[in-house]
């Protein structure tokens, strides 16, 4: 459930849900989906079209990145890491980062707030 009370993530909760199949690719987009909104943090989900990206930014949080399928180039503080389907990172807080697909990809972020 999200802070807000919204009933598309509050059918979420108690029961089994499949990650990918909770988001899909749209041709030429980058597609998020909050799943938890929280104030100690949240969990999102990202569809990524291939060649799609975000540019580069920082953010006052550490971010765990998990790729759920496809492959990826991340770029946290000028070092390029390709993560493919299975594997993940921590993206420090404070410290820019981009994310480029390579593939059709879809990730899951969770940005913890201390």
């Amino acid at each position: 459930m999200d802070k807000k009370g919204n009933p598309e993530t509050d059918s979420m909760v108690a029961q089994p849900l499949n990650l990918a199949s909770l988001i899909q690719h749209q041709e030429g987009s980058v597609v998020s989906r909050t799943i938890i909104d929280k104030n100690a943090g949240t969990i999102t989900l990202f569809a990524f079209d291939e060649s799609q990206g975000l540019s580069e930014h920082t953010a006052p949080y550490d971010a765990f990145v998990y790729i759920i399928d496809g492959e990826a180039n991340i770029i946290i503080s000028g070092k390029k890491f390709r993560l493919k389907k299975g594997e993940l990172t921590i993206m420090p807080a404070n410290e820019p980062h981009a994310i480029s697909a390579m593939t059709k990809f879809k990730m899951l972020l969770a940005m913890i707030r201390s």
